[in-house]
């Protein structure tokens, strides 16, 4: 008799809403499957059956259930195994992409061609096949697309050895990476027709719903992960033991973490922590201690709470969408997709797919952050406006402030935010990116819509002239806009200001943290608004 472990989610069979009452311990049996959702928030222990007309059916403590096997992914040795059907291209590397995105995005760039698109896995627990067929599945077949899951430096590999037309990956590709590929062919890897950033993923540093923590500096932050903090009632908590909950060695959500908390001074490991095998199994663990602390992605909370942060120079940084979107939260990572200069137009036609509106749809549905715009109110009560309150000026910083305060205030922000390299305007395969869905945002307002375009410098070099510096910047951004809109934009008025190095977005002691602050921001007012 197997026994089932169950995490609902409402879109699933009806009967699945039982589990809440019926759940029983997770012990998988032999000849048990595990089918996981493609969001990894659903995940269905039970006896293999049968399967039949694309489901799998699956004996549990509830009785046979059947689920999609679109909806699924199938894990364990008594998975069926399916027919060598050939892919027309195949995807390797990331499975946060592989398993966090794709299932949806190839369903999604299937209705987009009118076609039905039948997922199904592989049978080894890190491959799906998706074969499409025309006309909603009425007419012919129009390919098959095979995702191979694992990590992001296979999908180099992959590449490199011609095994997978499309490398997915949680980091950029490193120098090496690159040359490696360039020497055998494959053109510039970062090129913007080779390298496309598909999503934004968020850390989010998690505890258990009931833990009073909800900020924590980064300096604290560190100093848990590295077992110098190990009682929670030494930041604000309840008086008993930290239980850390880390990510397994090697995997590109640790290396995250470490590379952006601790730099390149990483600690060893507590030996009292906890390892996760995943997101999943970081949150459910977090969930099921009221004195755990962990880390996931942002699509994986699962009702933990997140904490907020707040950086070496006093900084708040909250881990939502808005602040993934500007760069002004520390703990996060673009998800990108790679391809070969000489990629067949299947390749192209998906990719193109993947980084258009209609895909940023899909990606939230997947609960990954899109590129999109968002439209944040400047309220006179945000974190910012504190900022502009500081009182340890001279009074002609005080002036500047005061007048920034005075402006922001009846502009709301757009999330679309361009950041330069010292001393150049060049935007960068993002910033490119981020014009044209800027521009497809703006045509869609009001013809009464003012945009102010607001430059900002780091704090190198004198108050006035990073001043005068943020202004030009922002005028020359103004120049940019308008030559790339063309008539796109004629009904919307742009105006300029700058204030220099006041309102740092990051710490302005990294080179990392000066490249966020050199930027232009735009803000936004309709006549109603």
């Amino acid at each position: 008799m197997s026994r089932t472990g169950l995490s609902s989610q409402n879109n699933l069979a009806s009967a699945l809403a039982l589990s809440a009452a019926l759940v029983l311990p997770n012990v998988a049996m032999p000849a048990d499957i595990t089918l996981r959702s493609a969001d990894g928030t659903v995940n269905i222990v039970g006896e293999f059956v049968d399967f039949v007309d694309n489901s799998y059916v699956i004996k549990t403590g509830l009785g046979d259930i059947r689920v999609s096997a679109s909806r699924v992914s199938c894990i364990g040795d008594a998975c069926p195994t399916f027919g060598t059907t050939k892919a027309d291209v195949t995807l390797a590397g990331s499975d946060t992409l592989g398993v966090g995105i794709m299932p949806l995005l190839l369903s999604g760039y299937a209705a987009s061609r009118g076609a039905l698109a039948t997922i199904t896995s592989t049978g080894d627990g890190n491959g799906t096949l998706a074969e499409m067929v025309a006309d909603e599945g009425f007419g012919e077949p129009m390919g098959a697309y095979l995702v191979s899951s694992s990590s992001s430096a296979d999908a180099f590999e992959a590449l490199l050895d011609g095994s997978a037309a499309i490398g997915m990956s949680a980091r950029r590709i490193l120098p090496e990476e690159a040359r490696a590929l360039r020497s055998e062919g494959a053109g510039n890897m970062i090129d913007p027709s080779q390298e496309h950033i598909l999503a934004l993923d968020t850390l989010v540093v998690i505890v258990h719903p009931n833990n009073p923590v909800e900020t924590l500096t980064l300096d604290q932050l560190r100093s848990i992960y590295a077992g110098q903090i190990t009682n929670w009632v030494d930041v604000g908590g309840n008086d008993a033991p930290i239980t850390i909950v880390n990510h397994a060695q090697g995997s590109d959500t640790r290396d995250v973490f470490n590379n952006t908390v601790f730099n390149s001074d990483i600690p060893a490991v507590p030996t009292s922590g906890i390892v996760a095998q995943n997101n999943n199994d970081m949150a459910a663990t977090v969930n099921s201690d009221v004195n755990a602390i962990g880390y996931s992605g942002f699509a994986f909370q699962r009702g933990a709470q997140p904490v907020k942060l707040i950086n070496e120079c006093g900084l708040s940084m909250t881990p939502d969408s808005f602040s993934a979107r500007t760069e002004e939260y520390a703990l996060q990572r673009p998800l990108y997709l790679y391809n070969k200069d000489n990629s067949d137009p299947a390749v192209r036609r998906f990719l193109d797919y993947a980084i258009s509106p209609p895909a940023e749809e899909v990606i939230t549905k997947a609960g990954f952050i899109n590129l999109g715009v968002d439209r944040r109110a400047q309220a006179a009560d945000s974190d910012r406006a504190a900022q502009l309150n500081d009182r340890n000026v001279d009074a002609f910083e005080g002036n500047v402030m005061q007048e920034m305060s005075s402006l922001m205030v009846d502009f709301d922000r757009l999330s679309t935010t361009f950041r330069f390299q010292t001393g150049s305007e060049n935007l960068g395969q993002r910033g490119m990116l981020n014009l044209e869905r800027l521009v497809r945002y703006l045509e869609k307002q009001p013809a009464d819509t003012t945009i102010m375009l607001v430059g900002f410098t780091d704090d190198v070099g004198p108050f006035q002239s990073n001043r005068e510096l943020s202004i030009a910047r922002a005028e020359g951004f103004r120049d940019t806009l308008r030559e790339f809109a063309g008539n796109r934009l004629s009904g919307v008025t742009m105006d300029v200001a700058g204030f220099g190095e006041i309102a740092p977005a990051a710490c302005n002691i990294t080179d990392q943290g000066r490249r966020i602050n050199r930027r232009v921001e735009v803000w936004i007012r309709n006549s109603a608004g």
